[in-house]
């Protein structure tokens, strides 16, 4: 039985040069580029929350808060641009990579669901220093938080809600769950009494 072989288009470095002249918003499988759609207002706004957040609890630390510009490299060749990153590693200002990148974020939208929660987290978990990867729910508040102690054990997941604080020690933060999603338009919830039959 013989199997396909995905022949790459460009290599990472070709992909860098070509994604600056093209001006759009790209990020790399390894092959070719594949468009980053543009998302939603909440996505925007939950996006600067947890880089505000962040900002302001690691100022003064070794650490830092980047994105969603900052290229994280996975799997082969490939690159991603996570909502946000946090890096403990010196950075060069004309990088296109940022090393040592310990926790991820990345907020859902309508269509990245199963991007983010199968692919993805099967790219970050090929990152030895990633320690955490917090997904967020754009419609609803809700975190889905993945962590390890170290690269060679498998992920542990934590469901967060409204009422809980998301707690990083590796890089000495804790941030209300309800801090993230300020300024958001959310869902209302459907009334206690909406589909029941009239008695």
């Amino acid at each position: 039985m013989s199997t396909a072989l995905r022949t790459p288009r460009m290599t990472r470095e070709q992909f860098f040069v070509w994604a600056q002249a093209d001006g759009g918003r790209w990020e790399f499988d390894g092959f070719e580029p594949v468009a980053m759609t543009g998302g939603t207002v909440n996505h925007s706004q939950i996006t600067q929350n947890v880089l505000v957040a962040l900002r302001s609890r690691l100022r003064g630390t070794a650490c830092r808060p980047l994105g969603p510009d900052a290229g994280l490299a996975t799997i082969g060749d490939t690159v991603r641009y996570p909502d946000a990153l946090v890096t403990c590693s010196a950075v060069r200002g004309d990088a296109h990579l940022v090393p040592g990148v310990v926790v991820v974020f990345e907020v859902l939208s309508p269509t990245s669901g199963r991007f983010d929660r199968i692919v993805k987290l099967r790219e970050y978990r090929a990152v030895p220093s990633i320690r955490r990867y917090v997904i967020l729910e754009h419609a609803s508040i809700g975190l889905i938080v993945l962590t390890r102690a170290n690269a060679n054990e498998d992920w542990t997941a934590t469901a967060l809600t409204a009422e809980d604080t998301l707690r990083m020690p590796e890089i000495a933060a804790e941030i209300p769950v309800t801090e993230f999603y300020e300024g958001v338009e959310l869902a209302t919830p459907p009334d206690d009494d909406e589909g029941k039959l009239p008695t």
